[in-house]
């Protein structure tokens, strides 16, 4: 693997890694403009533009940015996040050059036609309906909001349908204009790829923009809270947050090894006592997400109506178990299973480059994957124990609860359990 970065003289970042063997690169663009960079009436923006990227350009219409990519039998796609939006393709080693001008082509030459943001908008509100009647997932948005109540980071990356009703050509213009500068995108590629030709490449379709002051996000405040809604459904939906270290902590690691001990996979603790001893529900985990300056463990299951106070209780008196009694093996089953699917992953060219953009959004470099195994090797199980008592006591917490709830605990008195 050969891991080199660069830098143009208006701030446009570059990171390629060269995959040996591989016939195909992954190239894309990461522009730190996510739903935290939103202010409250633009909640929903930064995700309305990543789909208007691909509604057509000075040069090219609709169809024909989808015709390039795959009259070449590539793939092109975008997704936005709380912290990123990006916009990437999967091609073969020759025609990574054409990528790079499309991907280039959509991220700065957007016509914005007022005829497809009306078709969009209508795509962008059924993708909200479609959410909202998806019970497993909008649940986590409620969650979120609960964890960090009055803050962008709380809110949905969608956005209110009446706000996406309501964004102006104007609106997404302001929004471009405002975070898609060259000090806040970053050029990520692996695979088969040459990095010299790359940067040469950028220079001469990003080395013309102006560089301007960095738009900064709100430091996030986990708040904690409840959201509850009941609801006629065939499961009571139980997600509780706790606050985490973020990306920048090293601490993370330790978190995320408690998470794969606690709930991670079929031999942790949440799935063996509550669905296979006790059979309480079909689906139960719990994952160590993280943002830049803070992060949640999150504990996720839906079970039946009459059975989700009881799946509470033990879900907090297994957190509080852990505390006391989580051992070495498990600590070394969950870094094993943290280091291999890390490494899995990283066997993706797609997967590396979304790594290297993250790494140098987050630190501005790429600390070697040996740094980081060193680093999950370095969690002891004093240290995961340790994070367990703070998550089972004091660890600010939040509680989204939906479907037939009326049995299900309120956060006080979970909090009344966690301190008994």
């Amino acid at each position: 693997m050969t891991l080199q970065q660069a830098q143009l003289s208006n701030g446009f970042r570059i990171v390629t890694e060269r995959m040996p063997g591989l016939q195909s690169a992954a190239i894309g663009i990461w522009v730190s403009a996510g739903g935290r960079h939103e202010r409250i009436e633009q909640n929903g923006i930064a995700h309305f533009l990543e789909h208007m990227a691909f509604k057509g350009t000075a040069t090219r219409s609709a169809l024909e940015i989808a015709e390039a990519i795959e009259d070449v039998g590539g793939f092109i796609n975008a997704y936005t996040s709380r912290e990123v939006t990006a916009y990437y393709a999967r091609v073969l080693k020759a025609d990574v050059p054409l990528a790079m001008d499309v991907i280039a082509d959509i991220v700065l030459n957007p016509v914005f036609d007022p005829r497809e943001i009306e078709v969009e908008r209508g795509v962008i509100l059924q993708e909200i309906g479609q959410a909202n009647d998806t019970p497993d997932d909008v649940i986590f948005d409620w969650l979120q909001e609960a964890s960090y109540r009055d803050q962008p980071l709380g809110r949905t990356i969608l956005g209110p349908s009446e706000r996406v009703s309501a964004f102006s050509r104007e609106d997404l213009a302001k929004f471009v204009s405002e975070h898609y500068r060259p000090g806040q995108m970053i050029l990520s590629a692996a695979g088969a790829v040459d990095h010299d030709a790359l940067v040469r490449m950028a220079e001469g379709l990003f080395g013309h923009l102006e560089p301007g002051p960095a738009s900064t996000a709100e430091p996030a405040r986990f708040t904690g809270g409840e959201y509850r809604k009941a609801k006629k459904l065939e499961q009571a939906h139980f997600a509780l947050a706790l606050e985490s270290p973020g990306y920048r902590d090293d601490a993370i690691y330790t978190a995320q090894i408690y998470a794969n001990a606690l709930g991670g996979g079929m031999s942790s603790r949440l799935f063996q006592e509550i669905r296979e001893k006790r059979g309480l529900c079909y689906t139960i985990f719990a994952q160590a997400g993280a943002y830049a300056d803070t992060g949640c463990t999150t504990i996720y299951a839906g079970t039946s109506a009459g059975q989700v106070a009881e799946l509470a209780a033990i879900t907090v008196d297994e957190m509080k178990r852990a505390a006391g009694d989580m051992n070495d093996d498990e600590i070394a089953r969950a870094r094993a299973q943290m280091k291999a699917g890390m490494l899995m992953g990283l066997e993706s060219p797609s997967n590396r480059a979304e790594r290297l953009a993250r790494l140098v959004q987050i630190w501005d470099t790429v600390p070697t994957l040996e740094e980081t195994v060193e680093k999950i090797d370095a969690v002891t199980t004093a240290k995961v124990r340790g994070f367990a008592e703070r998550l089972a006591s004091t660890a600010p917490a939040a509680l989204a609860l939906y479907g037939p709830v009326k049995a299900a605990p309120t956060l006080e008195q979970l909090q009344e359990r966690r301190a008994a």
